[in-house]
């Protein structure tokens, strides 16, 4: 098993390298394209995260801006904010920081372009949409051979594979805090029973009562985690513009604490920067498409923002709170190193804190994965005993990940990742132009004073686009006007 291991882990560490080579540039190309829309129109996103969603035709509501990006933060806040960063810091020194920061800069304007598209390809899924990737790519692109395969890539290594990852993460933490033996133990069992007992009985309620229990544990999680990172800065109130001098003039050369090169730190860096907050890599359009909204560059803007609120919030708070505590560095370490930091600031009670931190984190992001999986099961088929086989199957990958870890399967679940980034920065670029179609008329409806409303008839050159036939509500002028006299 070693030497496929190593094959694998060679080829990941490969592909990790030229995904960040195709990535940036895109981002910066988007950047320009857009006009800097990720960093121009940030009141704007803080503005449609609070809108409603409307109603369908039986009058059950649909999936509000806010309760979609909660999806898609769900799984984008995970073990990898906690273990990732630490392991970022550990192997490249403080300057990783600051290269997770432009990453996070230059992916908001790939974000906002993936999301837009999401939201105009979206199709009707009863009271609620679905779509990503795989739709635009097959309306957008007419290339449904290509949709499918993508589709296919997400449900298996999203639904299933990342998803033992999570409970196994689980498993790992709750054994250190309450000092129990971890893969294969009566201890592991009982967590995965009851894992993939709690994920199974909310994804049968389907993308309403995902987004339901999302809207709540992301922004409890995110609020309390904050709040520990504000306690630990406080603490060191006297060290912190000494660590963030460290942060910039490491990451840029100018000194090297961990004796890691510039360009390792740089790549260190953004490569977890990338697999954290997912711009480009083509998950979150599927998060995107649920929304309710008027415009597709609304939930494209508010998807954007979710860069920022995972990568300059979440993982910045895991990078002061192990920086402030003088860590050593050149040796891998994970979410250990992060254990270790918070015992040396709050006390042993931060060791159980982050237990539970990441306990709610892997967990929203199994809720948050296997939306994505369902999102594209459905693409692929209309079959309900597909859809439930497939959640069975998924409730039992949590359960077969909280008992046994596989390295190797992780990795190749990150080599697969990398290909569904290629395939979908390509469909990206090819789209750019109506990316920059849905921009402009978003911003010359504004311009004009008006809350833009969006009907496949402004684009009535393009397929695919039934969505937007004027049926959901908030497309409807009168939604508006009746607001506005609240």
């Amino acid at each position: 098993m070693d030497p496929l291991l190593d094959l694998i882990t060679s080829i990941d560490s490969f592909l990790g390298y030229v995904l960040v080579a195709v990535l940036i540039p895109v981002g910066l190309y988007l950047t320009i394209r857009t006009g800097i829309v990720q960093l121009r129109l940030l009141p704007e996103m803080f503005r449609l995260i609070r809108e409603p969603a409307g109603h369908d035709a039986d009058g059950k509501r649909r999936i509000s801006p806010f309760r979609a990006f909660c999806i898609s933060a769900a799984s984008r806040v995970g073990t990898a904010n906690i273990t990732g960063v630490a392991l970022a810091i550990s192997i490249g020194g403080p300057g990783a920081i600051f290269w997770m920061w432009v990453t996070a800069a230059i992916g908001g304007a790939t974000a906002f372009a993936e999301s837009a598209l999401g939201q105009l390809y979206k199709v009707k899924d009863g009271a609620s949409f679905r779509g990503g990737p795989a739709y635009y790519i097959t309306h957008g692109l007419k290339a449904p051979v290509i949709g499918a395969l993508f589709a296919v890539i997400v449900a298996v290594v999203y639904g299933i594979v990342f998803n033992t990852v999570q409970s196994n993460s689980i498993t790992d933490a709750l054994a250190a805090s309450f000092g129990a033996e971890a893969s294969g133990s009566g201890f592991a069992i009982l967590v995965g029973l009851i894992i993939a007992a709690a994920a199974g009985i909310i994804v049968v309620g389907g993308v309403h009562r995902i987004s339901a229990i999302t809207s709540v544990i992301v922004p409890v999680m995110a609020v309390l985690y904050l709040v520990l990172g504000i306690i630990v800065v406080v603490l060191n109130l006297d060290a912190v513009p000494g660590m963030l001098a460290t942060i910039v003039s490491e990451a840029l050369g100018f000194q090297s604490i961990a004796g890691a090169a510039l360009g390792s730190i740089m790549m260190e860096g953004i490569r977890r920067g990338l697999f954290s907050n997912e711009a480009g890599i083509g998950s979150v359009p599927n998060a995107a498409a649920t929304a309710s909204a008027s415009h597709p560059a609304k939930q494209g803007l508010v998807q954007s923002l979710g860069v920022y609120f995972d990568t300059l919030l979440v993982c910045s708070i895991t990078g002061f709170i192990v920086l402030l505590s003088n860590p050593e560095y050149g040796a891998p370490q994970g979410s250990q190193l992060t254990q270790t930091a918070l015992a040396a600031q709050v006390g042993q009670w931060g060791v159980h804190f982050l237990t539970f931190a990441i306990f709610f984190f892997a967990f929203s992001s199994i809720l948050g994965n296997y939306y994505y999986g369902q999102t594209n099961i459905e693409y692929l088929t209309k079959s309900r005993a597909a859809l439930n086989g497939y959640r069975l199957v998924v409730v039992v990958a949590v359960f077969f990940g909280s008992v046994v870890a596989l390295d190797a399967v992780w990795t190749a679940a990150n080599i697969a990742m990398a290909l569904m980034a290629f395939i979908n920065l390509i469909a990206v670029l090819l789209l750019s132009r109506t990316v920059l179609r849905i921009l402009r008329d978003y911003q010359q409806q504004r311009q004009e004073g008006v809350e833009p409303l969006f009907h496949k008839d402004r684009m009535g050159d393009l397929d695919g686009l039934d969505a937007w036939d004027g049926t959901d509500e908030v497309t409807q002028t009168q939604f508006w006007q009746k607001r506005s006299r609240r």
